[in-house]
């Protein structure tokens, strides 16, 4: 086989997730670590780090050069956090594989709160997250939430450096990072719903490329797939980019798919949310619906 080439940002994570997907394909095929290279992409959401990303054109901002390197035959996979991934792809991609799904919960850190109900009043908190302001506004008005934007290891910098009281991150990269020791303390998806996808690692292609969507076959972890179909269904439905407070959450029980979605107004006063419960067969059906009842209950309060 030609040498199988896989784009992925720069950052410690984005290499995680990118070492972690050949490490699984070469246990599913035999591949020896050779005849998988690992390619980085810079991309402009990784150069510019000084503006909230709804300034500058939102999550399509970490995806555009590693999808241009797909559409040019430069790479013939991409891995990424699809929490980061906008609601639609471009036409001729096609999201081949998700790998298992991680913890979805936020991750609460701070050195002067064990929780969120802890920090003291008008306490500042850093966040590069409009779902996340939202949420904690909702939950406590007399917070001041700032920008925070930079991967993993910038944040925890930020905060040790006292920029704010507390921040969040996704549980699961901290988990995938080895930094599971930084966590004050994991945030109950009762008190914040999680982002779409958080947790999830997927594996972008050419929609008309047979030949690499075959080899992802066998890593492809489907009931993963099917709950983060629902999940981006609901995203989807609400037109949702990174201006817009939303959040979803698709669990398996006894076999029965059960979703919950809402969507804030940016100040967190108010917050329109739906549940869902059906077969796994129905996700995609239960995360539009669900998205579609939303955007009929919020109306023009929730931001587009």
């Amino acid at each position: 086989m030609p040498k199988l080439k896989i784009g992925t940002r720069g950052s410690p994570l984005a290499l995680y997730q990118a070492h972690e997907t050949r490490s699984r394909l070469m246990a599913a095929h035999g591949f020896a670590e050779e005849d998988i290279e690992i390619v980085v992409i810079t991309t402009t959401g990784d150069r510019i780090r000084d503006r909230p990303l709804s300034e500058i054109g939102g999550k399509g901002l970490f995806t555009k050069e590693i999808e241009e390197a797909l559409f040019a035959g430069d790479i013939h996979l991409a891995v990424h956090s699809m929490k980061d991934m906008p609601a639609r792809l471009p036409d001729g991609l096609t999201m081949a594989a998700l790998l298992p799904r991680e913890d979805a919960r936020d991750a609460f850190l701070s050195p002067v709160a064990k929780t969120i109900g802890d920090l003291p009043e008008g306490a500042v908190v850093g966040s590069s997250s409009v779902r996340r302001g939202a949420q904690l506004k909702r939950l406590r008005p007399d917070i001041e939430v700032i920008q925070f934007r930079g991967n993993v290891e910038t944040r925890l910098k930020k905060l040790a450096d006292g920029v704010a009281q507390a921040t969040f991150l996704a549980a699961a990269g901290l988990n995938r990072l080895g930094l599971t020791d930084k966590i004050t303390s994991l945030v109950p998806v009762d008190v914040m719903l999680p982002a779409v996808a958080q947790g999830c690692i997927g594996i972008e292609t050419r929609a008309d490329d047979e030949a690499t969507r075959e080899i992802l076959a066998p890593v492809n972890h489907e009931t993963s797939n099917i709950a983060v179909s629902c999940e981006r269904a609901f995203l989807a439905a609400l037109d949702g980019s990174c201006r817009t407070p939303l959040a979803g959450h698709a669990v398996f029980d006894n076999g029965t798919l059960r979703f919950r979605g809402h969507a804030l107004t940016l100040d967190g006063r108010h917050c329109f949310e739906t549940t869902r419960e059906g077969s796994p067969a129905d996700a995609e059906r239960m995360g539009r619906e669900a998205g579609e009842q939303v955007k009929a209950e919020g109306g023009s309060l929730i931001a587009f």
